[in-house]
């Protein structure tokens, strides 16, 4: 990682971590004790200041191991498996450089995650290129190094001959694909379910005259050995997401048969496992999603076929919190609400669609220390200039006071990482932390904050 800050010491205040299970996540790595510890130093060390570090985000490196070695220990049972971090979910460069090291691939969707990806030191070949607006300068590039490319729609299909055709004898190294959609149906929140009727991700199987189409297509090009499907994820139960990935198999091995050879070699099933944001409990679990696969596509498990797994939220959500000062606080309507810096900017989808991505927040005091106190309504609201920036409403808590602060829980993915550039607001600091054995928190630098300097070199000024 960059940067190391000073360490700070350990906490008296706080008892000593407990050893992990070595055959599984420890819950205390996700529970309120160890970010308490965190918090507290991170407060000691200046991170967080009232008045220079209003705002900050936090990833726990000992915990997204552990969730990265759980993922690992769950597929043991499925032979050659290539797991790729979505890096949408957090694509900050040291992040991807510590996962990595974990001894994880990186999924990419755009030219600025497969930039990131490449300066975080991925191999070309532990790349998985998934886009479903891929330019020919992206394609030309992803087969010149090697890089796996999942192919979205027909049009592409016809791109990417005329690439490999002007390529002539040099071919490519790369693993080639393409995404099929199942339609088998969406989860709880619409905008994270890609297996619908209607989705615009893939090449649908149940389409009239498709299933016939894509077997020709395998038919045509040697070069053509891998299928890829998503389902979806937060949102989308276990059972619906195996049922999807049931659906490519079986069409694998549909083609293998009728083909006559290995032609399907391998299949992408994508991630999306959801997450708990109602507690610290990590559930469900990788073991859960794989108990599901093995009853509804077993032969992912028989060495029949290489495996890519796409995972990005279940692997850093619960692994990162964000932390803010109140900088004020009154009362509306006979309700108290508090004014932080942590809004829009750093919780998008909270703000806009707070029903189908609630947040999880606990109330602290100057030190970082829990506060205690009977639960009052309020609301915790951001510093953006417009009603709806509320991360919070109505919600229980201890009641805050200027100079509090406040936590929103299970951030370590998409929130301070994908900031929103809402009212110029400058992009806080990403902070990576790790706890040595006597409790001593370390942190390193993720990404530095944004100055007013930055803000007006990347706006022109």
């Amino acid at each position: 990682m960059t940067d190391p800050q000073p360490a700070a010491q350990p906490d008296p205040a706080l008892p000593a971590p407990a050893p992990a299970d070595p055959f599984r996540p420890d819950p205390a790595l996700y529970g309120p004790e160890r970010r308490e510890r965190i918090l507290r130093a991170a407060v000691r060390d200046g991170l967080l200041d009232p008045e220079d570090a209003l705002l900050a985000g936090f990833v726990d490196l000992d915990a997204v191991a552990a969730t990265v070695d759980s993922l690992h220990r769950a597929f043991e049972d499925a032979g050659e498996v290539l797991h790729t971090f979505a890096a949408k979910a957090n694509s900050l460069v040291p992040v991807l450089r510590h996962l990595r090291d974990l001894g994880m691939g990186c999924e990419v969707a755009s030219p600025g995650e497969f930039a990131q990806a490449l300066a975080a030191g991925f191999a070309p070949e532990r790349i998985v290129y998934d886009s479903p607006a891929k330019t020919r300068a992206e394609l030309r590039l992803a087969l010149e190094l090697g890089v796996a490319v999942n192919i979205d729609n027909w049009q592409e299909l016809a791109r990417v001959d005329e690439i490999l055709a002007e390529r002539g004898a040099a071919g490519t190294r790369s693993r080639i694909g393409i995404r099929v959609n199942p339609q088998v149906g969406g989860g709880s929140i619409g905008a994270m379910s890609t297996a619908t009727a209607h989705s615009k991700f893939g090449i649908t199987l149940a389409d009239a005259g498709n299933a016939d189409r894509l077997l020709a297509a395998f038919r045509d090009r040697p070069w053509l050995t891998w299928l890829h499907c998503h389902v979806g994820s937060q949102g989308c139960p276990l059972d619906l997401m195996a049922e999807g990935v049931a659906a490519a198999v079986g069409f694998a091995r549909k083609t293998n048969s009728e083909l006559g050879r290995r032609q399907v070699v391998g299949l992408d099933i994508g991630g999306g496992l959801p997450v708990n944001f109602d507690g610290d409990e990590v559930s469900p679990g990788y073991p859960d999603y794989v108990g599901r696969l093995k009853d509804r596509a077993p032969a992912l498990f028989t060495g029949e076929f290489r495996v890519v797994t796409e995972f990005g939220r279940s692997l850093l959500a619960k692994s990162g919190f964000t932390a803010a000062y109140v900088e004020y606080t009154k009362t509306s309507g006979g309700r108290p609400v508090a004014l932080t810096f942590a809004g829009v900017q750093v919780a998008a989808r909270t703000v806009f669609a707070p029903d189908s991505w609630p947040l999880r927040i606990s109330a602290h005091d100057g030190t970082g220390a829990a506060k205690h106190g009977e639960p009052v309504e309020q609301d915790v609201a951001g510093p953006a200039c417009f009603a709806g920036d509320l991360v919070a409403k109505a919600r229980p808590l201890p009641l805050l006071e200027p100079g509090d602060i406040v936590v929103l829980l299970d951030t370590g993915a998409y929130y301070t990482s994908t900031p929103f550039g809402y009212n110029s607001l400058l992009e806080p600091a990403v902070h990576g932390a790790t706890v040595a054995a006597d409790g001593t928190v370390r942190f390193s630098v993720l990404r530095r904050p944004q100055t007013v300097e930055d803000l007006l070199a990347r706006t022109g000024g």
